[in-house]
């Protein structure tokens, strides 16, 4: 049976995960999920805090989690734009490929704050919608709880390091 490749990432916000996984999904033809857009589609101005968004993020991994196994069981690879930021976050991700019997590719965007911040000012120009949540006092609040991926969580891991 071919089993699909399920390929994560990880990475401060404003690190560009957004970015890179619509172009790893592209490059690999494989289905991309968008946490952001499920939620804003499922939940449209309901996450109006950071504990909306857990709350309403936990409600939808059941769902995301059955339709990525059958899509990973059917041989589909699968990109998902889901943080794995902290190790209660990857350790849902590995549950799931362990279920599925999955290969994966974790991806670390191991990028500076200041990068960070720049990025994240950018898209509020680009987005608006997304402006009261991508702040530098948001970023700061968040970015407390980030937690950097290890070899030992039993990931395939790639390190992208980008400082400037």
């Amino acid at each position: 049976m071919n089993i699909g490749t399920l390929i994560l990432f990880c990475g401060k916000m404003g690190a560009g995960k957004s970015t890179k996984s619509k172009q790893l999904s592209q490059e690999r033809n494989a289905i991309l999920i968008s946490e952001d857009d499920w939620l804003s589609m499922l939940y449209p101005k309901q996450i109006t805090s950071f504990d909306d968004y857990l709350h309403y993020s936990t409600l939808l991994k059941p769902v995301i989690k059955s339709h990525v196994l059958q899509l990973l069981k059917t041989g589909v690879s699968v990109v998902m734009d889901f943080p794995a930021n902290t190790i209660k976050q990857r350790k849902w991700f590995k549950e799931l490929i362990d279920e599925a019997n999955a290969p994966n590719e974790l991806i670390y965007l191991n990028v500076s704050d200041d990068v960070c911040l720049k990025q994240l000012g950018k898209r509020r120009l680009q987005q608006p919608e997304r402006a009261i949540f991508d702040t530098e006092s948001m970023f700061i609040e968040v970015s407390k709880y980030f937690q950097p991926p290890d070899q030992n969580e039993g990931f395939n891991l790639q390190v992208v390091v980008q400082n400037e």
